[in-house]
């Protein structure tokens, strides 16, 4: 038999090898549970990184769209009504170039067109508002002009002639601001004048203005019977007055301002206006020359002209889209100032019979001429046998010709419009004394 003794050794060596087998296990179990453990925090670590970079690209996001809503988008309304205020950008450039960026992009877009079309058809609503009001104001000034210059053919005492040249002035300054609104609402001036002198033109829209005294024009036409085409009579008279206008307005009521008339050797005629004021900065000389160039005027908004609405430029500007003739006001006078020069082309000059009475720019309109009879005329007394069924025909007189060396040495001539006034008055005067009644008539 076995002793007990080896039976226990034997029982003892087979424990410590089935020991160190489950030890050898276990070691390996736990290495392969702490390798697993290793995984699983890497990738949890991952996963919160990526779980923070979402959660910091959503308050990107966030923060870019918050930054749409109160700062871009203002700053494009701001942009659309003026072009100096700056249209912000992204927030955060990191975002540049991404399709986030790209839907941002669309987004201003399409706030800008749909602004944009909203504010032309206001635009365009209230211009015909305006247009229509301005009208009826006009016609109604109109009359009240005829009624005025009706009274000052009837009556001849002085004080009451005086009063009413007052009140013709003030009637035609209001003629003049109702006059360029209208016009910068795409109206036509009013007026439809026959081919008018240019000196006449010129001191006739002086004539319109307050403090038209302080305006000295000077001319130095080669033809002394040049004019202006009818069509474009009246509205190169409005310029001229919106031109002296501001001349005026940026002066000081104590300096003159000159407006002189030459002939150039082209062909046209330039009216230069210079003023003492103290000029336009850079800003001002660039929206006044957009304004006053006629390109673009379906582009420029009542909204842009300020408040109240500057309209002077914008009103020069249409007429000479409208006509054709040029303006510039970017130059300096030579006293500081502003030069603005209207520039008449050729094709708008004409000639005026100077045997033939001279029509200004200010008369009023001529009476519409009577129907011409529908019946036949007996022959003229005066026909002779061969012609006895034609009308007499009225000959126009043949043109005194002249020459560039008969008027070479004219010397300019400067027009005073209060002493055209008094002229004007002392003719209504002598007019009235001439039609009175005198006593034999009033003895039958």
């Amino acid at each position: 038999m076995t002793s007990i003794p080896e039976t226990a050794a034997v029982v003892l060596g087979a424990t410590t090898a089935a020991g160190a087998v489950a030890t050898a296990l276990l070691a390996r179990s736990r290495r392969t549970l702490v390798a697993r453990s290793a995984v699983q925090s890497e990738a949890l670590t991952a996963s919160e990184q990526r779980e923070q970079a979402l959660h910091d690209q959503l308050r990107q996001l966030d923060d870019e769209l918050r930054h749409l809503v109160a700062g871009r988008l203002p700053g494009l309304a701001l942009h659309l009504v003026s072009a100096h205020h700056p249209v912000p950008g992204l927030k955060h450039e990191a975002l540049a170039g991404t399709d986030y960026a790209a839907l941002l992009d669309a987004v201003l877009g399409h706030y800008s067109d749909t602004v944009s079309k909203e504010r032309r058809r206001i635009d365009a609503s209230a211009r015909a508002a305006l247009r229509g009001a301005c009208q009826d104001i006009q016609a109604l000034s109109y009359r009240l002009q005829t009624q005025v210059e009706s009274l000052q053919n009837d009556f001849d005492d002085p004080r009451l002639l005086d009063s009413l040249f007052r009140l013709d002035h003030l009637n035609e300054q209001a003629i003049r601001l109702v006059q360029k609104a209208a016009i910068v609402c795409g109206a036509w001036p009013g007026h439809v004048r026959p081919d008018t002198y240019v000196v006449e033109i010129v001191s006739g829209a002086s004539s319109r203005l307050h403090g038209y005294e302080r305006i000295k024009i000077g001319s130095r036409l080669l033809d002394s019977n040049l004019a202006v085409v009818g069509r474009a009579a009246e509205p190169i008279a409005v310029a001229l007055t919106e031109l002296m206008a501001n001349a005026l307005e940026h002066s000081r009521d104590d300096l003159a301002v000159e407006a002189n008339v030459i002939q150039t050797g082209g062909g046209s005629v330039c009216i230069t206006i210079d003023d003492a004021g103290t000029g336009m900065g850079a800003e001002a000389v660039r929206r006044g020359v957009r304004l006053v160039s006629g390109e673009g005027q379906q582009d420029t908004l009542l909204t842009e002209l300020g408040d109240p609405p500057a309209l002077g430029l914008a009103a020069i500007g249409r007429l000479v889209a409208d006509h054709g003739f040029q303006v510039s006001i970017d130059q300096v006078s030579p006293y500081g100032g502003v030069r603005a020069i209207l520039a008449i082309p050729p094709h708008l000059l004409t000639t005026i019979d100077e045997e033939m009475e001279p029509i200004s720019a200010m008369a009023p309109l001529p009476a519409a001429p009577p129907a011409a009879p529908q019946w036949p005329m007996p022959p003229a007394s005066n026909s002779t046998p061969d012609d006895g069924d034609e009308l007499p025909q009225r000959r126009r007189r043949a043109r005194t010709e002249r020459t560039r060396s008969d008027v070479s040495d004219v010397e300019p001539r400067e027009l005073n419009p209060e002493a055209a006034r008094d002229t004007w008055s002392q003719f209504q005067a002598g007019l009235a004394a001439g039609t009175a009644p005198t006593d034999s008539k009033e003895a039958q």
